[in-house]
């Protein structure tokens, strides 16, 4: 990864230290009369545990727009101070801790887990800098005066597909994700929505299925239940080592035959891993590197000369929360404070983006985008997520 940025890593506690692996001089705090200053961002995803793929691109996402822009954003030398989510709270909430408390970082991004959201936000809110993610956004989440979201909000893919799948599937689904607030909030998106429409779950609860995080690895307890079940198709949310082990045992159990449809759970290095049991899988997400659009062809071609893998959703939207901070940090003709960093996000109009053209939702803090329906295909030696068709347009 070349780095052209001011880069450090911060270890988040109850996980193995991170190398250190650039170190720039001290900057001074947020609010510095010196406008030459380095602006100190913290950047937490999760870089070990399940979600280490996902985790990695979305730190590689804001890299590259920071590459591509010389190591600035809106002319002024960035100090990226990257930390280590893990797999939740217990180490999200440390490590963030360092960041604001310590390194008193002017602004917070990423942030991949949706429970580690709730508790960096609490933080966040009560130091009162802009926390901008780039992932998880968890649908109870009431104060968002210092939160600006370039992903969405969670319960949004199952919204989106929902109306799809009641169309294309005659009779019950069977709705399954992690015991986490993520699993929550994306199948209980699905989940109303669906009902709404006159849909039934197949669950014999009523209810959808919670499989424990993150140490379920069998799922095939689960996938026998589903296959002497009235489903006719199954709704799942899974990510990173869980979409890789729900994916490959699915089409080894008696419910292979059975339509999967889900959110996030073919996304990134999750697929090469799947392979051919991935075939046929229809996802829904607010993007895929197939789309024709001048931002997504320059950003496809710069991801690609950096690195040996396919861009994600993961790393889009990271990259989108530089060129978010970028723009509001060249609208501030003073001081960068974290309050002239918020408000100028939020006067920000539509943000040109590999994922198309978007904008803020003045009242949420989310996106305003469309959703897309995508089907796992073979694209030469290589399998990708296809889009198929355009779903809904939410914020």
């Amino acid at each position: 990864m070349r780095l052209t940025s001011r880069v450090r890593v911060l270890a988040a506690t109850l996980v193995a230290p991170l190398v250190l692996f650039a170190a720039g001089c001290a900057a001074s705090p947020p609010g510095a009369a010196d406008p030459a200053a380095p602006v100190k961002i913290g950047w937490l995803s999760t870089l070990s545990g399940v979600y280490q793929a996902p985790g990695t691109d979305m730190r590689d996402g804001f890299q590259l727009y920071l590459d591509l822009h010389g190591g600035k954003l809106g002319g002024r030398t960035i100090d990226l101070i990257v930390a280590d989510e893990g797999d939740g709270p217990a180490t999200a909430r440390p490590a963030a801790e360092r960041l604001v408390k310590q390194q008193k970082v002017t602004v917070l991004a990423g942030v991949l887990n949706a429970a580690s959201f709730l508790a960096v936000n609490e933080l966040t809110n009560q130091a009162k800098i802009p926390l901008v993610g780039s992932n998880a956004r968890p649908t109870r989440l009431k104060d968002v005066t210092w939160v600006w979201t370039t992903s969405w909000l969670n319960q949004h893919a199952g919204q989106a597909i929902a109306p799809y799948i009641k169309a294309h599937v005659d009779g019950p689904v069977w709705a399954i994700g992690p015991d986490n607030q993520g699993g929550y909030d994306q199948v209980g998106g699905f989940v109303d929505k669906f009902v709404s429409l006159g849909g039934r779950l197949a669950n014999s609860s009523g209810k959808p299925t919670w499989t424990p995080f993150p140490n379920t690895t069998n799922f095939l307890p689960y996938l026998t239940q589903i296959a002497a079940s009235e489903a006719k198709a199954v709704y799942a949310f899974f990510a990173g080592a869980n979409a890789i082990d729900f994916v490959k045992q699915y089409r080894q159990s008696d419910a292979k035959n059975l339509p999967l449809y889900g959110a996030y759970l073919t996304e990134g290095t999750v697929l090469n891993a799947q392979a051919e049991a991935a075939e046929g899988i229809l996802n829904v997400l607010n993007y895929s590197p197939d789309l024709d659009n001048p931002a997504n062809r320059s950003f496809v071609a710069a991801w690609s000369a950096r690195h040996d893998r396919t861009p994600t959703v993961f790393a889009a939207d990271s990259y989108d929360a530089a060129a978010v901070l970028d723009r509001a940090l060249a609208s501030i003709a003073g001081q960068v404070t974290p309050s002239a960093i918020n408000e100028a996000i939020g006067k920000l109009g539509q943000i040109d983006s590999p994922r198309g053209s978007w904008q803020f939702n003045a009242t949420t803090h989310t996106p305003i985008q469309r959703w897309y329906l995508r089907k796992v295909a073979r694209d030469g030696s290589k399998w990708s997520n296809v889009v198929v068709e355009d779903l809904a347009t939410l914020s």
